[in-house]
């Protein structure tokens, strides 16, 4: 899990650390930069509970130069073990508050430029969530979608644990993050340093071709954000959510999923590097799907 020593700085990237999981929290606490100027991006999942992410996120900016984390919907869950007993957008500002004090940007802080080995670049940390528009084969409205995912027994989690207050529905809430975002890109968007952006979930749902059970879909993105990769320069796009590390291209711009995920998905090893070079970038090309150990409802 430790990086090697590098005479030249990089950026990484993990996502779903799942840190509370013992076996999980022994290969955290071996991520190491290989240069004292590394950057780490986060991209969500980091734990269900405010005080083991803040544990995890202040071990990595005690390593790494920078620390760039963007919420997943296992941050954003409220259980009922939690001692921070917040819900919705006040959770989430919760989040970044905590991430501010530990020196670690988020999605509501100026995008940073990478100017280093492999290209300029800046990283665009997104907080987008889904809004119920990928739907299942046969699945003709959302209502659909949803009786088809409870009939196979693939409810996500986020159903009865991630609440959209204030706004009235996790659909919502995707929305204005949606328009938020947009227009911090608008704003951003040099082509002399392309985004690399970062979100939690995939941008285009080509990703979730691969799932064993289509119907979880519904709870990996948004069509709204479809074209973001075409529309603005951008160099790559990092993301994690589905628990299958791989490398794919679309429309000639690097996708990476960059997520360690949980146990029992790693039972034949580890089977991508955690944490991911993205720049200067390892391989090139488009690594086949690895399906194994999935289990759609638990994310």
């Amino acid at each position: 899990m430790s990086t090697a020593r590098s005479p030249e700085r990089a950026l990484y990237a993990v996502s779903d650390l799942h840190s509370a999981i013992p076996s999980n929290r022994r290969l955290v606490e071996g991520i190491r930069p290989g240069n004292d100027e590394d950057w780490i991006l986060v991209a969500g999942d980091v734990a269900e509970h405010v005080e083991e992410t803040a544990s995890t996120l202040r071990l990595l900016a005690e390593r790494f130069a920078r620390v760039i984390w963007v919420p997943g919907n296992h941050e954003l869950w409220s259980t009922n073990d939690d001692p921070v007993q917040l819900r919705g957008e006040e959770r989430y500002r919760h989040l970044v508050a905590m991430c501010r004090e530990l020196g670690v940007l988020t999605p509501e802080d100026p995008f940073p430029v990478w100017d280093g080995p492999g290209r300029t670049v800046t990283v665009a940390p997104m907080f987008v969530l889904y809004d119920y528009t990928w739907w299942p084969p046969g699945a003709t409205t959302r209502q659909q979608a949803l009786d088809a995912a409870y009939e196979a027994g693939v409810v996500c989690s986020d159903e009865f644990m991630l609440h959209p207050d204030p706004y009235p529905t996790r659909g919502d809430w995707c929305r204005a993050r949606v328009a938020y975002t947009e227009d911090r890109l608008v704003a951003a968007a040099d082509p002399a340093a392309p985004f690399l952006m970062v979100n939690h979930f995939p941008l285009v749902r080509q990703p979730t071709d691969v799932l064993w059970y289509p119907e979880f879909a519904q709870w990996c993105g948004t069509d709204l954000t479809a074209d973001w990769h075409r529309r603005f320069p951008t160099a790559a796009v990092v993301y994690g959510h589905l628990h299958i590390p791989r490398t794919t291209w679309y429309d000639g711009v690097r996708f990476e999923e960059v997520s360690l995920g949980y146990p029992r998905e790693r039972k034949n090893g580890l089977r991508r590097p955690i944490p991911r070079r993205i720049l200067p970038a390892e391989v090139a090309g488009t690594a086949g799907a690895d399906r194994s150990g999935q289990s759609a409802g638990a994310r």
